[in-house]
Parts: C-alpha cells; structure tokens; sequence
C-alpha cells in the first residue's frame, strides 16, 4: 500500500480518519480557498478538495493523498466559517428552522501515477427554531468559530437539530469515510 496522507490540518479530519485503523501522515496545503465569480458551491468544494491533494503530490510522491473541503449552503447562501462569536449567532439565527446542507468534497489522488477520484457528499440538517438565547448558550459552550455553519455535529450542535437526512453521517463532520472507503478499495487499499 502506498502511504496515506490527508492534506488538512483539521483535528477534526485527522480524528475521523483514525477510525479506519490506516496508518496515515498529515500536511496542511498552502492554498487560495476564495470561491471562483459565479462557482456553484458543489463545484468549489470538489475543486478544493482536488487541490488541496494536488498541492501536495510534488513534495509527496507515490502517497494516496486525500482532500476534503466543505461548506455549508442555506437556499443559494454559501455559509463560511464565522470567525467570530456575533457572527455565528447570526448564522445560526439565519438557520433556525430551515435546512442547511453541508456539501463535502473528497478527493482521492495517487501521487505515483497522477489517478484522481473527485467526489462530493451532500448531508443535510433540518435545524429546531432557534431564539438567541439559546443560540448565544451554545455558542458560548462550544466555540465553534472554525465550522462552516457554525455548529460541531460532533458535539453539542446536535442539541440544535431537529432531523438530519444523508447516507454518510462522517461527511457532515468534514470527511465521508463511506466514499472514502471505496475510493481506497478502488487504489488497492483493504479496509479492514
């Protein structure tokens, strides 16, 4: 098996992907993550996702390397990661009792040939009606500035939803190991 690496800094990918019992590196690729004038967001994040893998592969020959990217979408309204505290309130205000569907793109690039498997996982979540106090609590609790929607699904965000609808519950999270398992059966890798 070629070595596995994610091309992410994010613990919570890293953690997701210790669950496949694979040995694995990772590294944080240097790339302009802005969405392209006109780019519909299923595009962006699969774009991204490739990117973030091939941005790797030079320094990182014969790995698999994998690349993930996610937003999350309210109507036509990409939401990005608030940053801050009033801005996820907003954002999670802007939710209350609507759909919010996080689009997750999954690449899969085997840097000793060039074979790239591009994907995108769609997850969505049905929020509860949502008052600012209640908001402003959950916020406070979890800090979830780095989140795009501003939640951890993983944590006490699920307290804000009222239904979730998906095949890959690990996607919502930020990496869809169902997709990702068969992109690595496909490169030769057993799991388990």
């Amino acid at each position: 098996m070629l070595p596995l690496l994610l091309a992410s800094s994010s613990a919570y990918r890293r953690e997701l992907l210790t669950r496949l019992r694979l040995p694995f590196t990772w590294a944080s690729p240097d790339l302009d993550e802005r969405r392209l004038d006109g780019e519909p967001a299923v595009e962006l994040v699969r774009r991204l996702a490739r990117q973030k893998a091939e941005a790797l592969a030079a320094s990182h020959p014969d790995h698999l390397i994998i690349g993930s990217d996610q937003v999350a979408v309210l109507g036509e309204q990409i939401l990005g990661k608030p940053h801050t505290f009033e801005r996820a309130c907003e954002q999670l205000l802007e939710c209350s009792g609507q759909q919010v569907t996080f689009l997750t793109g999954l690449a899969l690039l085997n840097s000793a040939n060039g074979h790239c498997q591009v994907d995108c996982v769609p997850f969505t979540v049905t929020m509860r009606e949502l008052d600012r106090a209640r908001v402003e609590r959950y916020v406070t609790a979890e800090q979830p500035l780095d989140c795009a929607g501003s939640f951890k699904a993983e944590g006490l965000g699920v307290s804000l939803f009222q239904s979730t609808h998906g095949c890959d519950a690990t996607s919502l999270i930020g990496l869809p190991l169902i997709r990702l398992v068969d992109m690595l059966h496909k490169e030769g890798v057993q799991v388990p």
